[in-house]
């Protein structure tokens, strides 16, 4: 599916919605920028190619992992070259997905509940059991990681990236800005795609397309 907005309000509703796998970006528009548009997103699961008139917002692209960044006049070649590194990208995504689907299916559970798992933060690094992780709430391209008994850290991976580096036997996406360790739900409510109640309290909201994932989860 390919699709185009006129403004920014319909572009953050359309993402949502649709969750598309690549986006098309201009930097500079009319009622906000495109790395503004992107904090706004709670789908935040795809490829960037930002296009601009302007070259000194490269290393800005940098920092929120966009994959090119075309300078206005597009030149065909360079956009054939930009899409080449996408399909790449993601060729190597569905194959790491699949090598760490394996690695999961050889060990034991009481391997993976128990490990450990390397927290990289802007100055230092924490290893943490992951069976202590209560939640995580995605930050753009960083992710918010809560402890059952501490503090929340803030982790240069987005949640993507964090989740295929937990236990998914575990851990479920319930929703495009959370995921969650199912040891701590104590409540489910239903709704159009619900609502969960952890042991301290929190509600955290179940899309719909989560809804039946995480009642097999919680039910087995």
């Amino acid at each position: 599916m390919v699709f185009s907005t006129k403004n920014s309000s319909e572009a953050i509703k359309a993402i949502n919605v649709l969750q598309p796998n690549l986006l098309f970006i201009d930097i500079q528009m009319p009622d906000m920028d495109g790395f503004q548009l992107l904090n706004q997103l709670e789908f935040r699961d795809f490829d960037i190619i930002f296009i601009t008139a302007f070259d000194r917002y490269a290393i800005k692209a940098l920092k929120v992992n966009a994959i090119d960044y075309l300078l206005k006049p597009i030149d065909k070649e360079e956009l054939g070259i930009a899409i080449k590194k996408v399909i790449k990208h993601q060729k190597e995504e569905t194959l790491g997905e699949n090598l760490r689907e394996i690695l999961r299916n050889s060990r034991s559970n009481n391997e993976i509940k128990h490990s450990k798992i390397a927290l990289h933060m802007e100055k230092k690094i924490i290893l943490v059991e992951q069976n202590e992780i209560l939640y995580c709430k995605s930050q753009g391209s960083y992710t918010y990681v809560f402890m059952h008994n501490g503090p929340k850290h803030l982790i240069s991976k987005n949640l993507k990236q964090l989740f295929l580096s937990l236990d998914q036997k575990e851990f479920l996406r319930i929703h495009q800005s959370y995921l969650v360790n199912r040891k701590y739900i104590v409540e489910y409510y239903r709704g159009d795609g619900g609502e969960i109640i952890l042991t301290n309290g929190k509600n955290l909201p179940v899309s719909r397309s989560k809804k039946n994932e995480l009642l097999q989860l919680i039910t087995n």
